[in-house]
């Protein structure tokens, strides 16, 4: 087999939503990783090609897999193309795959145009694969191998997609309300808080059931990409199929779906909690939630040290914004008929802090996208030790 040794250790990266590494990193490590460098926006982190079949599998807050190709130094278009071209890319890339440069981003860097990098790079890719290949055409009619490039202060990472779809497309929400969270941020942000499937978790504001459900397949053990298919499932070149079997056998081996929990989430609009409930149905996980048509004014549980984990509006339409000031004011009294409860708010609204009518004990900046948001953390007790 022509092409990088099925075990040999390569470098994989993965994105995530900026301000969310730690989380991401934590997960890599849990999965047995090594981490090799965390950076804005990604972690990378060092396996082997079974790797790329169980951070695709389990990874909940990642965005996609990169398989990294290299990092080269450009500061002019000649010196790309040389670079690129200098590329082992015949150990990845067989003679009928199918090859683009996907995405360029470039931050602080010469060479800014996502455009000119993506087309001068595909024709060092080219010319190096016809000295390869001793071909002078490429059908491009086998497997797709994507590539992306990001540009930091002159220095490109290269890699492949292994994913295709972002990973934030669980395959369970064919339903979503106006501005939904996505399931990886939902994630990150559960994973960002001490919530165990023991405590009790509330979303007052739960709209297509984001944030109840990704929590419920935590609780249930449902490995993200259970429900999905991987760009790289077809790189038959590079990952035997078996690995990717072995992967999903043991995401199912680990579900337990019998877990007693108490999570619940409530939205004012009706037909967005009938929304939610099937995209719980399609996740697995419909027994585990409560959904209820709502209003966070009526927000009350009588049992102590649980959570709120929510994603409120936070006005992106002129015409909302005028009813904020009351909107959190209602979130505020609503927080306060619960005992010694915790409650951590994501919004991109300034002025949350100043109507609930609490000031955060923490305060965290994430970028949901590129629009600057807060998690805003009112950390109440711990529950007192069981006695043995």
């Amino acid at each position: 087999m022509k092409g990088v040794h099925r075990m040999k250790p390569v470098e994989l990266i993965a994105p995530c939503h900026f301000g969310m590494e730690a989380v991401l990193k934590r997960e890599i490590i849990d999965l047995g990783y090594e981490i090799s460098q965390v950076e804005d926006g990604k972690v990378t982190f060092w396996g082997d090609m079974e790797a790329v079949c169980y951070a695709n599998m389990f990874l909940r807050t990642a965005e996609r897999i990169l398989l990294k190709v290299g990092k080269v130094h450009a500061e002019t278009f000649d010196e790309l193309f040389e670079a690129t071209k200098a590329l082992p890319w015949e150990d990845y890339i067989p003679k009928d795959g199918k090859f683009w440069v996907a995405k360029a981003t470039s931050i602080k860097s010469k060479l800014f145009s996502p455009s000119d990098i993506q087309s001068i790079m595909k024709k060092a890719m080219v010319e190096r694969l016809k000295t390869v290949y001793h071909q002078q055409w490429f059908e491009e009619s086998g497997a797709a191998y994507p590539v992306r490039v990001f540009f930091m202060k002159d220095e490109a990472v290269i890699g492949l997609d292994t994913s295709g779809d972002s990973l934030h497309k669980r395959g369970y929400r064919l339903l979503t309300s106006k501005a939904p969270i996505t399931e990886t941020l939902a994630a990150a942000l559960i994973m960002l808080t001490p919530w165990k499937k023991e405590r009790i978790l509330v979303d007052p504001f739960c709209g297509s059931g984001t944030i109840p459900i990704e929590a419920a397949m935590m609780a249930a053990n449902i490995a993200p990409g259970l429900n999905r298919s991987f760009l790289a499932n077809s790189w038959d070149n590079l990952i035997p199929k078996k690995l990717w079997y072995g992967a999903a056998d043991e995401a199912n081996d680990l579900i337990d779906t019998n877990v007693s929990v108490d999570i619940q989430g409530y939205d004012l609009d009706g037909n967005i909690i009938k929304a939610a409930r099937e995209n719980a149905r399609n996740a697995g996980v419909d027994h585990l939630i409560h959904f209820q048509q709502r209003p966070v004014k009526d927000l009350s549980h009588p049992k102590k040290y649980g959570f709120v984990i929510t994603n409120p509006p936070y006005g992106e339409r002129i015409e909302e914004k005028e009813h904020l000031p009351q909107l959190y004011r209602e979130i505020g009294q609503g927080f306060s008929r619960l005992d010694c409860w915790s409650e951590y708010v994501i919004t991109a609204y300034t002025d949350a802090e100043k109507y609930i009518g609490k000031k955060a004990d923490k305060n965290r900046k994430i970028y949901n996208g590129m629009m600057k948001t807060y998690i805003y953390q009112f950390l109440g007790p711990k529950p007192p030790r069981r006695q043995a």
